[in-house]
């Protein structure tokens, strides 16, 4: 599985769009907008609530930042999908659902959004972007979506307790067929047309706030650089998983931060690639 090249001009690895973020939880877009251009992503446009619109675009100096409208919480709104038209056009992936909050506007918001990708566009739905996700609302984006749930999230795409979620390939390949998409589902990736396949690196510290942040962000910036959605999957996987080993041999199984896999990723990208 071979990535595209490392050459070209930043309009070549093309444009990821990453929406999400609240006032309570901005730092989830700053994470996986990061993660997409450690990944080699050309360019990043982070979409959030007008409330943190200015200190995300100075925490991340090489990110357009578009302010969205937003609730009197602090969450984005439904609304915003009309200001992201603008955006959507020029994208070549799109990240929805770090640090999203309140399901009755994010649910409305995917799907408006879904709608209105452009027909080339490839998909990355994390957190709450896959909350009361329907087959319905996935299919404007069918074969070339990506969903990376944590084992609570696939539990309830499938209707099923948390508790019955022991076989992770056998859920993550249930969520794939239903809705058309790759799933990247704790190290299991399952594709409907492709096959599967079981990534067995990593360990236990990976579950740290903010690391699904970061796995969606390099499954993003890998698909906007050309990769199909199964290659971003399983790539994405594998990089946020030996990044972690990485920090676990030199500070601990527990007790890194999601932030520090990022300077990791391209390190072992780069090794991959050599």
């Amino acid at each position: 599985m071979p990535l595209p090249g490392n050459n070209g001009t930043k309009r070549d690895r093309g444009t990821v769009l990453v929406v999400g973020g609240s006032r309570r939880t901005p730092g989830a877009v700053l994470l996986a907008g990061t993660a997409a251009l450690r990944v080699g992503a050309g360019t990043l446009q982070i979409a959030g609530p007008e409330s943190v619109a200015t200190a995300l675009a100075i925490h991340v100096p090489e990110s357009l930042v578009l302010a969205l409208p937003e609730t009197a919480d602090g969450d984005v709104s439904s609304r915003a999908a009309d200001v992201l038209a603008e955006l959507l056009d020029d994208a070549q992936s799109v990240l929805i659902g770090p640090g999203l909050h309140g399901a009755k506007e994010s649910q409305p918001l995917v799907a408006s959004v879904l709608s209105r990708v452009g027909p080339q566009t490839q998909v990355v739905l994390d957190a709450y972007g896959l909350r009361d996700l329907t087959p319905e609302v996935a299919a404007p984006v069918a074969g070339r979506l990506v969903l990376t749930p944590n084992a609570s999230e696939a539990a309830a795409l499938l209707r099923r307790h948390a508790d019955d979620m022991e076989d992770l390939l056998d859920a993550a390949t249930v969520v794939a067929e239903r809705f058309h998409a790759v799933v990247a589902l704790h190290g299991n990736i399952a594709d409907p047309v492709a096959g599967r396949w079981v990534d067995e690196s990593g360990h236990a510290g990976l579950g740290t706030s903010g690391s699904g942040d970061v796995l969606a962000g390099l499954v993003a910036g890998l698909l906007a650089r050309g990769a199909m959605p199964a290659q971003a999957a399983c790539w994405g996987t594998h990089l946020h998983s030996t990044a972690g080993e990485r920090l676990a041999a030199r500070i601990g199984r527990l007790g890194f931060l999601a932030r520090e896999l990022l300077d990791e990723a391209p390190l072992v990208l780069a090794e991959l690639q050599a």
